[in-house]
């Protein structure tokens, strides 16, 4: 089987993350670069990183690269590769193109040149040429031309692989899904215990965090633009999905907490909660961080507070309700995601590693904690009995692919009546 080279983005900051997945999945020759990562390796590595890679958001195979200097070379590089091999005459196709630096500086323009220079290739050879899908294409094409040079590539998933399925309304600023996989990645977190998320939104964090503790792959039960392409191989996509679904660990003691103070919110974290079938382990409890105090100490708290550019009301309350909320968890490892210095501040506590990520436009700082605390000079709440919380059913989700877990406190281990679609 020929050799691929893959071009893989992430959110800025997290390119460690990326390379350490995408080394465990198989990637070779894996290097760095700013906003994610490029490798090489069959074609079952393209497929296993749509089905694993949390903290991607694109898996590309690039096609060619070559020169532009005139705007004619970009037209002629693109129609003398083998599109025959790639798409047929009755499928659709997009073009995406970003320009920079270069004898074309219109991204518009470039594209119309590759999809032309792809369709009349076809057209030659079949008399009929592929038409233009901008919303669901077949074959979804970039590129890139940078500085005299073109990089071309297919897009295998399609959609975003941040669309992992379960949150169908975007709530106000929710933060990301492959942004949150990839933020509890570089806090190393194991899968272990008790997750707390006080300020818990749309249970992004909570979701994320049950998928990697059950080992559940997040591109289960998806269709990826790759399975619609004549040289799709079926069977290693298969097998692909069936090691997937056996190492889905519905036993796990892990379990996870979401508190929001908003009803409507409280109601969408459910649903997403129960779309991605992790109900069995994630409780989302309506309260207030100011009141609401855990029943035990949970090993991990990951949150991300509202910090100005996200909400604009109430925002230094929260962060005040969570620094009392953090000193009454000592033991807890917590980690809070910050655009605003500032609010930060407010917590009166010194983080002990910080790291620089983009959460959509906004440079932000990944902090963690190592939370001493002091005594609570109240007695625990019970947040199912004092402050109207409920669990939100149960189900289960999974962990990154070379992630290995271990045993694990919390409560039963009752098992779903589903098990994941293989897709």
């Amino acid at each position: 089987m020929s050799e691929v080279l893959y071009d893989v983005p992430c959110t800025l900051g997290l390119e460690e993350v990326l390379e350490a997945e995408v080394a465990a999945l198989g990637g070779e020759q894996v290097r760095r670069r700013r906003g994610g990562i490029t490798c090489r390796g069959d074609r079952a590595l393209g497929y296993r990183l749509c089905l694993w890679a949390r903290s991607a958001i694109r898996v590309q195979e690039v096609l060619a690269e070559f020169p532009v200097d005139l705007e004619q070379d970009l037209y002629d590089g693109v129609a003398g590769l083998p599109w025959e091999q790639w798409i047929t005459p009755e499928q659709t196709l997009a073009v995406d193109a970003t320009v920079r630096d270069s004898v074309l500086t219109h991204s518009g323009y470039a594209a119309v040149r590759v999809k032309d220079a792809v369709c009349d290739r076809m057209r030659d050879l079949f008399d009929r040429r592929p038409s233009v899908d901008r919303d669901r294409p077949d074959l979804p094409l970039r590129l890139r031309l940078v500085k005299g040079r073109a990089s071309l590539a297919r897009d295998l998933a399609g959609d975003s692989l941040h669309k992992r399925g379960y949150r169908p309304v975007q709530v106000k600023s929710p933060l990301n899904e492959a942004t949150a996989a990839g933020l509890l990645l570089l806090a190393s977190y194991d899968g272990r215990g008790t997750l707390l998320d006080p300020m818990c939104g749309s249970a992004t964090f909570l979701v994320e965090a049950a998928w990697i503790a059950m080992d559940r792959a997040p591109g289960l039960g998806r269709r990826f633009a790759f399975q619609r392409w004549p040289d799709f191989e079926p069977d290693t996509w298969d097998a692909l999905n069936r090691e997937a679904l056996g190492r889905v660990d519905f036993d796990t003691e892990a379990r996870f907490v979401g508190l929001e103070r908003h009803a409507g919110a409280v109601q969408l974290a459910r649903k997403a909660v129960a779309a991605a079938e992790v109900d069995e382990l994630v409780r989302i409890e309506q309260g207030d961080a100011e009141r609401w105090r855990p029943d035990r100490t949970p090993e991990w708290i990951a949150t991300n507070p509202p910090w100005g550019e996200r909400l604009d009301e109430g925002a230094e309350q929260s962060w005040d309700a969570l620094a009392r909320l953090l000193r009454d968890c000592p033991g807890a490892r917590a980690h809070v995601l910050s655009g605003n210095p500032a609010l930060s501040g407010r917590l009166k506590l010194k983080a002990d590693r910080r790291w620089a990520v983009r959460n959509g436009p906004i440079d932000c700082r990944w902090l963690r904690y190592a939370v001493h605390g002091r005594p609570s000079d109240r007695p625990a709440k019970s947040p199912g009995r004092d402050h109207g919380g409920d669990r939100s059913g149960d189900r289960r989700g999974g962990r990154q692919g070379g992630h290995q877990g271990g045993p694990r406190g919390g409560r039963d281990g009752r098992r779903p009546s589903r098990r994941p679609n293989a897709g």
